[in-house]
């Protein structure tokens, strides 16, 4: 094989190595780098330098793109590309970047299967802040109590975009409030997904506010406390970004969040998806 993976931790992430550059971009390595996301949830490509189109190629060698963009997001790039940033110039709306600030899990209040993996690349990384950091939410399930396990099984939890714009919806301008947390579905999840695999991971993050059929204090107290268990240390990454690092995730695995940081730093990430296969499913 002509790439090499790298453990990071015990439960979660590797690190790409190659011998030559363009090794990377072939059928054969798109393959063992989906089986290696959905082995160990997280993989890192240190300072790889990708080009859109090269993002791209990866994206699709992969699986089925799909566009996953904040709605009036304006883009000077190939439309295919989201760009990850505070500035107002490229994204009028940053409220949706701020939400980012917090654990969530990409597409889950949207009317399809969620993305099966997100793929970032770092164009500018800030000197402070802006760290991402991944939670294994097949890990947190599999660390449970089979009493913790049983107790979940069944439940459900209601998500939608106000739920996850909550903490930061005191900084969108009163204008335009109630049309930024109003974006997306109001959609119900079990709090255990149950893969076509016969793995099983936590669907939880921001996004989820409320259990079903539980009292809303109670049911948000679980919420969080199920967000802390995957983001405990042994479940859990930091990545430190350096310019022209690339990253895939299992978007349907994990949560993810970024550090905050200031916008003058200029922070500027390139995002893809790959289309979700299956839908989320007790």
């Amino acid at each position: 094989m002509a790439i090499r993976f790298e453990d990071i931790k015990d439960h979660i992430g590797s690190r790409v190595v190659w011998d030559d550059r363009a090794d990377v971009f072939t059928p054969e390595a798109a393959r063992a780098i989906r089986a290696k996301v959905e082995e160990r949830t997280v993989v890192v490509f240190p300072e790889l330098n990708l080009t859109d189109a090269e993002q791209l190629a990866i994206t699709n060698l992969m699986g089925e793109k799909v566009r996953l963009t904040a709605r009036n997001n304006v883009q000077s790039n190939d439309e295919d590309v989201y760009q990850v940033t505070l500035d107002e110039k490229i994204n009028p709306q940053p409220e949706y970047v701020l939400g980012t600030f917090f654990w969530h899990m990409d597409g889950i209040t949207v009317d399809m299967p969620p993305p099966f993996a997100t793929l970032l690349s770092c164009r500018i990384a800030p000197d402070k802040g802006g760290e991402t950091e991944f939670a294994s939410t097949y890990a947190a399930y599999e660390g449970l109590s089979d009493e913790e396990k049983g107790e979940l099984e069944g439940m459900k939890a209601v998500h939608s975009v106000r739920a996850s714009l909550s903490p930061i919806a005191d900084a969108i301008p009163e204008k335009h409030r109630e049309r930024v947390l109003g974006i997306g579905l109001v959609k119900e999840h079990p709090l255990v997904w149950t893969h076509e695999s016969g793995r099983k991971s936590l669907v939880i993050g921001t996004t989820a506010d409320h259990i079903v059929g539980m009292e809303v204090p109670a049911g948000r107290a679980m919420l969080i406390r199920l967000q802390e268990w995957a983001a405990q240390p042994a479940f859990s990454l930091r990545h430190k970004w350096t310019k022209g690092d690339f990253v895939i995730w299992d978007n349907t695995g994990a949560m993810h969040r970024a550090i905050p940081y200031d916008k003058s730093t200029g922070r500027m990430m390139h995002r893809t998806s790959i289309a979700g296969t299956e839908a989320v499913a007790a």
